[in-house]
């Protein structure tokens, strides 16, 4: 079988097994064959429905798409094989409905006793699916079905009509997306028949139908985010998977809650309803199953979830889990010998038995049976191949504590020795069983032998153990020797140098410490732990300094440098590259180059040259060459800027220095005579860039600055041809540079020396002088 397949699989190659499930449950490859049969005929598409339906077996868009195919030939045998296949497990509306339309065509020609088995067949359907949200139709077509009834007799028209009423009434109540038009129809067949009697029947399910209509709105929210198309595969983790089962679980959450308030019985029955629908979809998941059972339980139907779990180990025969609570469930009730049937499923032939079955086996008979049931089973599962040490720990344990035998588990442990002697995990757990018995010679008897076999690579947590044994129960004498004994026997795992073997303060901390209470702070245990690191580093630090070059270590992080244990692949930055920074160069000697710009201070006197290297006494002419394409605007700007000796300046410091800055504009057509006026007298008046306010000298904070009439008549005058400026355009409205330059305002006005015009104030406030 495909499913024992699977199970010997991940011990050979797992990578294989997993390439494999994907390829069974391979949703693409399945739609591609189920197009595929859809083309052929019945005789040659019946092995891939087959097919498709062993993988998927409860996908029940591929049950219809198969039944139909047998209904086209009439081949009425397979139709009925086929739908006692899949009908209780796909609670599908139109699967079902394709079950119905097959008993109707199959009971036309058989008159009132076909329409009896017809009749029954709709409450067969409606009492598994009726509670769907879609059955809405289902119901609709079962009352025009009843209507269609003949009836010879008054007795019989009274008969049809109150059948009728009971279908309707029972319609009315269940939240489907056809909850209205079923009232209204249900209203009208009232009135039809008696008004008095409608009257009273109405009023009596108005609430009721009221309470359903709100359930239905409530259920709808989460059946729309159902994907009915899914296809069950195990969960692979994907966002899409994850978020179904969310959905799922909202609503097992909602019918639980009892919206409705209707009785237990109809409440029971939705949640069981739409756990079966829960999974068709989520067969693979564990989780429902288990959930789906113990709600069961809990519910006081032990028989159905009993019939759950069973259905749990064949969807997922290697779920050991799901395995193990089945069996704790029937235990629970009592039914010891079907509890003992599936641990022994466990067990089967003894071949590929795991320790955990054997353990957990030992444990039932110990409980079950009694102790002599227990130890002959671990006389058994002790010869077998399979078997570990964990076994004998665990019984070891049984039979001290629960049987009160501390020489039998001492007997059992001694036992275990001679056979895992190289386990250090058994070594430490017989130890701690000693400990227990207070048995201080046997403990040190036990490490002995167990140091004395085990190779140093494995040996470490026992001479852990060791130490502290010894820290905790022993003389001085016995703890510095042992100490001493460790450092000597796993010095030789490791690449340590002689200073290893000394006494350190880390000794004298672990020997004086007692659970979480430390004889230092933790300030003082990180400087150990770090000098520590260092004294075992020391020589690869040294080393990789040693390859870097003396530039590249920084004594104050020497510490820090981990990642220098020597990779030989590790691609070093070409230090003869960089820019060698002089703190002796001062601002101002860099050179710029001697571009005059009408208006602008020169900015050779101004500007540093951060990025002048100095080779062999020679300076590079690069940056000057770069100067000498800047735009005179951005040679203004930089050249009142501050120098910087040091790392990323304040930016809020620099943001204020350019908000008080006067940046000249584009070069401006000007009249004769003003502009050699003004490169006389210096530089002349500027605007911000955010502002029509002058402000070429500083002003006083105390008083307040007011361009002339006459200049502003003046610039009034300028000709229609001439370039339109930065500052002519209005004030900017971006949220950061208007925060920008309320914070240098506050600067500015804080410092109570001189400031320059605010940029923001003059176009806000729309004073023109």
């Amino acid at each position: 079988m495909a499913s024992g397949e699977d199970r010997i699989e991940p011990e050979s190659n797992p990578s294989q097994s997993n390439k494999a499930v994907e390829d069974k449950y391979n949703v693409e490859a399945a739609e591609i064959r189920a197009n595929e049969a859809l083309r052929l005929h019945i005789s040659e598409a019946a092995p891939i429905y087959e097919q498709l339906l062993t993988e998927f077996p409860t996908a029940a868009k591929y049950w219809k798409q198969y039944v139909e195919a047998h209904m086209v030939v009439n081949n009425d045998d397979a139709t009925k094989q086929i739908f006692s296949r899949c009908l209780l497990n796909c609670l599908h509306i139109p699967l079902w409905r394709c079950y119905i339309r097959f008993i109707r065509k199959a009971n036309d020609q058989k008159g009132v006793e076909g329409q009896e088995e017809t009749r029954k067949a709709f409450d067969f359907m409606l009492s598994y699916v009726g509670a769907d949200i879609a059955s809405g139709p289902v119901w609709m077509e079962y009352i025009t079905f009843l209507k269609s009834l003949p009836a010879l007799s008054t007795q019989e028209e009274s008969l049809r009509m109150t059948a009728v009423r009971k279908v309707y009434q029972r319609a009315i109540v269940t939240p489907t997306h056809h909850i209205e038009q079923l009232w209204r129809e249900y209203e009208n067949f009232e009135n039809s028949v008696s008004r008095q009697l409608a009257k009273g029947l109405i009023s009596e399910y108005q609430p009721k139908f009221n309470s359903a209509r709100a359930v239905y709105r409530e259920r709808k929210k989460y059946v729309d985010e159902i994907d009915w198309n899914m296809l069950a595969v195990p969960p692979t983790g994907s966002y899409k998977e994850e978020m179904q089962w969310m959905t799922w679980k909202k609503l097992l959450a909602f019918e639980k809650g009892n919206p409705q308030r209707i009785d237990n019985v109809s409440s029971n029955k939705r949640i069981v309803f739409t756990y079966e629908q829960c999974l068709m979809y989520l067969y693979h998941y564990p989780d429902i199953w288990f959930e789906y059972a113990t709600w069961h339980a809990k519910s006081g139907s032990i028989d159905a979830a009993i019939k759950v779990f069973q259905r749990a180990l064949k969807a997922l025969p290697d779920l050991e889990m799901l395995r193990y609570a089945y069996a704790e469930m029937e235990e629970s009730r009592g039914a010891i010998q079907s509890a003992k049937r599936i641990y022994e499923s466990f067990i089967g032939n003894g071949v590929n038995t795991t320790s955990l079955a054997h353990i957990q086996f030992i444990r039932f008979l110990r409980r079950t049976e009694g102790v002599e049931a227990a130890r002959k089973y671990f006389l058994d599962a002790r010869k077998s191949q399979n078997c570990t040490y964990h076994v004998y720990v665990a019984y070891a344990m049984m039979t001290f504590c629960l049987d009160k035998d501390p020489k039998m588990a001492h007997n059992i442990f001694e036992a275990g020795l001679k056979r895992f002697m190289h386990e250090p995990v058994y070594i430490l757990e017989y130890a701690d069983f000693l400990i227990r018995l207070n048995d201080d010679r046997n403990i040190r008897a036990l490490f002995e032998r167990a140091l004395s076999s085990l190779p140093p690579e494995k040996s470490v947590e026992v001479w852990k153990r060791f130490t502290h044994f010894e820290q905790t129960y022993g003389d001085l004498a016995s703890m510095l020797k042992v100490e001493q004994r460790r450092k000597e026997a796993l010095s030789r795992t490791a690449e340590e140098d002689a200073s290893a073997l000394e006494g350190s303060l880390q000794d004298v901390v672990a020997r004086y410490s007692f659970m979480d209470l430390w004889p230092c702070s933790t300030a003082d245990l990180d400087h150990l732990s770090r000098q520590e690191w260092l004294a075992k580093n020391v020589k690869k630090v040294e080393k990789s300094a040693t390859l870097n070059g003396p530039q590249f270590i920084d004594k104050g992080t020497t510490g820090l440098m981990s990642s220098a244990t020597g990779s030989t692949k590790v691609i070093y930055p070409d230090t003869t590259q960089m820019v060698i920074y002089d703190p002796r160069q001062n601002p101002g000697t860099g050179m710029l180059s001697s571009t005059a710009v009408p208006g602008v201070p020169a900015a050779s006197s101004t500007l540093s040259n951060p990025i002048v290297a100095v080779v062999g006494g020679q300076t590079t002419s690069a940056f000057d060459e770069i100067l000498k394409a800047t735009p005179p605007a951005l040679l203004a700007f930089l050249s009142n800027l501050p120098a910087i000796d040091g790392p990323t300046p304040d930016v809020d410091v620099v943001l204020s220095i350019c908000l008080q800055s006067d940046i000249p504009t584009a070069s401006q057509p000007r009249k004769s005579g003003t502009t050699t006026t003004k490169s006389q007298s210096g530089p002349a008046p500027s605007t911000s860039d955010l502002s029509g306010s002058s402000r070429s000298h500083p002003i006083l904070s105390g008083s307040s600055f007011k361009p002339t009439r006459g200049k502003r008549k003046e610039k009034d005058r300028q000709d229609d041809d001439e370039t339109v400026t930065v500052q002519s355009q209005p004030l900017p409205r971006d949220a950061f540079r208007i925060r920008q330059i309320q914070k240098a305002r506050g600067t500015a006005s804080q410092t109570g020396s001189a400031s320059y015009g605010s940029a923001f104030s003059g176009d806000l406030s729309g004073s023109t002088g």
